[in-house]
């Protein structure tokens, strides 16, 4: 059964976060804070858990304080737990912290971010992908299989294209974007037409994309929840769930340049 996906309000991803962010600290409550994170190798649950944060104290200091240059994170006053059972709490006191921030600054505030967005909209939808892949990591390190809201998946989905090319992680690999006209398309099955298709570009200048149906020189089909946890490197195309037709090593390329 395919679902209609219809656009978002501030408050939306404000909602989305709260929510997201009760989940995630639930899980984590019940975790061994020493267990290790499969999907972000050399990380144990603590790590995730102040790596969250850290993000999103970080992201909250930005819009409050309407700054409009970058600030590294060790000037951001943070008091941390006083051990590792703590976190779970920190973390959902974070979250608190950072949505009512984000509320009373609304979507359109001038803030410094590091993509083509300037305003505090960006860091509400930014810290919503943010926190619900991490959550996904945490559930997979509990033994529990990641599912994503189908609407979240689609805008994390074009979110992550919209940021790609000035995202931090992957500064270094940006030539691995570009090529000769290659074409990756992406297929959310429980999604309807139009919103649920992404069509993937790889030109001398770097990639474009656009929502539509069209035949890529790979294509991958899977739910909405299964291939935004594919493309930040949470599952591997080799995985049952997904369907692949076409260029195995252009996708490969295109997972090994993009997974955060």
């Amino acid at each position: 059964m395919s679902v209609e996906i219809k656009g978002w309000s501030h408050e939306d991803y404000c909602s989305a976060i709260e929510v997201e962010m009760r989940r995630f600290v639930r899980v984590a409550g019940d975790a061994d804070p020493a267990a290790e994170v499969p999907t972000c190798p050399g990380w144990t649950m603590t790590k995730l858990l102040k790596h969250l944060g850290l993000t999103q104290r970080w992201a909250g200091h930005i819009v409050e304080n309407r700054l409009q240059v970058p600030i590294p994170f060790r000037q951001v006053p943070v008091t941390l737990p006083d051990d590792d059972k703590g976190y779970p709490r920190w973390l959902g006191e974070g979250a608190v912290s950072l949505v009512a921030t984000l509320r009373a600054a609304g979507a359109d505030t001038a803030v410094w971010s590091w993509g083509p967005d300037q305003r505090s909209g960006f860091w509400a939808r930014r810290m919503l992908h943010e926190g619900t892949v991490h959550r996904a990591d945490a559930e997979i390190t509990c033994g529990i299989e990641p599912r994503i809201d189908t609407r979240i998946a689609i805008d994390g989905i074009d979110e992550l294209l919209d940021n790609l090319s000035a995202a931090p992680w992957i500064s270094d690999r940006l030539k691995e974007l570009s090529g000769k006209g290659e074409t990756l398309h992406f297929h959310a099955t429980d999604v309807g037409t139009g919103s649920g298709e992404w069509m993937v570009t790889l030109r001398p200048e770097g990639f474009t994309w656009e929502h539509g149906h069209g035949k890529g020189n790979v294509a991958v089909r899977g739910s909405a929840s299964d291939l935004i946890l594919l493309l930040y490197g949470r599952l591997k195309p080799s995985d049952q769930r997904f369907e692949l037709f076409g260029d195995d090593d252009l996708l490969a390329r295109w997972l090994g340049a993009t997974a955060l």
